[in-house]
């Protein structure tokens, strides 16, 4: 963003680095998808930890696609690429498998840590986000939306409520609770039916909002 705010800068960028008139490009995800500049021979992943420590079960993932991505930009053209990743976790086996292009291994290595602990593709979620300007507004209505699952008979786990990985985001304080269970249409029902007896009267402010995310790309 410090140098991309104007519109078309994004792009004059990447036509300066493809005619050669610079030889460095520095960036964000932005610069890890799509490009194709047959000189590049060196790429590099500065603290891969920042993405793979970040509390969300698809962190892993998350990592392994970027690094196996922007592994992609180098060795595009007639000289051979390379890549250099910085971390503390070299032994993590989402960067291992990405270092191999080792699409199986890393899938065989996920899929079961998602197993154990039940989550997707083996249960289903519903994120919960309470937010507001009112750090304790928010916080009482989180604990609200908790009790009155709780009262109504919800049948799956219920995590939470707590403050968001994001706690604060465009001036609003977040908390939030993720539902777990196997079968969503009815945990979707059973949600529907708490918040419609309860008639509003979870909400401790107006000025509080909740989102509803069924399952989730991202709980951030």
């Amino acid at each position: 963003m410090d140098t991309t705010r104007r519109k078309g800068s994004h792009a004059a960028i990447l036509k300066r680095f493809a005619n050669r008139e610079v030889d460095v490009l520095v960036g964000t995800q932005m610069i890890t998808k799509g490009l194709d500049f047959p000189g590049v021979t060196l790429v590099g992943v500065v603290l891969a930890d920042t993405s793979l420590n970040l509390p969300d079960f698809r962190a892993a993932e998350r990592t392994f696609q970027l690094v196996t991505q922007v592994a992609g930009r180098a060795g595009r053209g007639d000289r051979p690429g390379r890549v250099l990743v910085q971390t503390y976790q070299p032994d993590h086996a989402a960067l291992l498998a990405a270092s191999d292009h080792d699409y199986h291994r890393f899938f065989a290595e996920e899929i079961r840590f998602r197993e154990e602990l039940d989550y997707p593709p083996f249960a289903h979620m519903i994120h919960l986000v309470i937010s507001g300007e009112d750090e304790s507004a928010v916080a009482a209505t989180a604990r609200n939306v908790h009790r009155l699952l709780v009262d109504g008979g919800f049948r799956g786990q219920i995590l939470g409520p707590a403050p968001a990985p994001l706690a604060k985001l465009r001036g609003k304080h977040r908390h939030h609770l993720v539902l777990k269970g196997t079968d969503v249409w009815a945990m979707v029902s059973q949600v529907k039916a708490a918040f419609a007896g309860a008639r509003g009267k979870w909400r401790e402010s107006r000025s509080v909002s909740l989102s509803v995310d069924v399952d989730p790309m991202s709980i951030l």
